[in-house]
């Protein structure tokens, strides 16, 4: 009976442990990439953002399943748009994951848009 309990604990233990870390490193696939855009490429679906925080760059992938949004500043409603409706020079947040080659898809870009001063 004692050996059952403790091969029940160890399988249990094993089980936990396996789906931990599993749940860990899903987590820590996901990501976010925020600047400006600094190249678009509608060719090979790409988007090369500079972080105004790093000061790096961060080839943005992305493909037919990414959602497009604009957004105004501290305004929860965002609005659907277009790739082509991303341009250059524009102020993105991208959210998505990087793959075991430190790829960025992404899966969410939100153009953020900015009152216009009257």
């Amino acid at each position: 009976m004692l050996n059952k309990l403790i091969g029940l604990l160890f399988m249990a233990t094993l089980v936990f442990s396996l789906s931990a870390t599993s749940f860990a490193q899903d987590k820590a696939k996901e990501g976010r990439v925020e600047g400006r855009v600094q190249n678009s490429n509608k060719d090979k679906s790409t988007l090369t953002v500079r972080s105004d925080s790093t000061n790096g760059q961060t080839m943005v992938n992305y493909d037919a399943s990414t959602k497009w949004v604009s957004q105004y500043h501290g305004e929860k409603k965002a609005a659907p748009i277009e790739a082509d409706d991303v341009k250059d020079g524009d102020y993105v947040i991208c959210r998505g994951s990087y793959d075991e080659k430190r790829t960025f898809h992404a899966t969410l870009i939100s153009k953020r848009l900015s009152h216009s001063s009257q």
